[in-house]
């Protein structure tokens, strides 16, 4: 049996001087409307972590990324580092870009869901929030339920190529 690195015991046990240098942990599903004004109440449980503002930006599978702005300025500096000949790299860092809003919270924990980015996720009132780990994302809530169910059995078919050093 491969010995794990760290495992999900180990990580609850550990001081929280230790978890410090770690990035956010998002966690959990979520489903906050979006108001006529355009603004969504973030989960609680989140608020801590996109407490010094956070950036929107369009995510893949047409959903909205939620990032705490640290965790965005080191992905953008991640692409740029990408050589500017690749056009991969420029179509992809032009597009993540030119959709990303900068945010901050309002004292109720609300944010604006800029409308370019509703359009751009199909958006209404009817959302799911959900944790990606150092990311949120934003679905339009019929088309979560449906990529959940299309990724089921996917998810449980590829685990151990996606996942082989983890092995649970």
């Amino acid at each position: 049996m491969a010995e794990k690195s760290m495992d999900d015991a180990a990580v609850s046990s550990m001081p929280d001087g230790m978890m410090a240098g770690l990035p956010p942990l998002l966690l959990g599903t979520y489903t906050p409307k979006i108001d006529a004004k355009g603004r969504m109440a973030l989960p609680a449980k989140m608020r801590p972590q996109f407490a010094g503002g956070l950036v929107m930006a369009r995510g893949q599978e047409h959903c909205v990324y939620l990032l705490p702005g640290s965790e965005f300025r080191r992905i953008a500096m991640q692409i740029q580092r990408t050589s500017m000949v690749d056009k991969a790299a420029r179509e992809y860092l032009r597009v993540f870009l030119s959709g990303a809003s900068e945010q901050s919270p309002d004292r109720q924990g609300r944010v604006l869901v800029p409308q370019m980015l509703r359009d751009y996720a199909d958006l209404g009132d009817d959302i799911v929030v959900i944790g990606v780990g150092t990311r949120a994302e934003i679905w339009n809530r019929k088309a979560w339920e449906e990529y959940l169910a299309d990724t089921e059995q996917d998810y449980a078919d590829i685990a151990d190529d996606v996942l082989p050093e983890v092995g649970f």
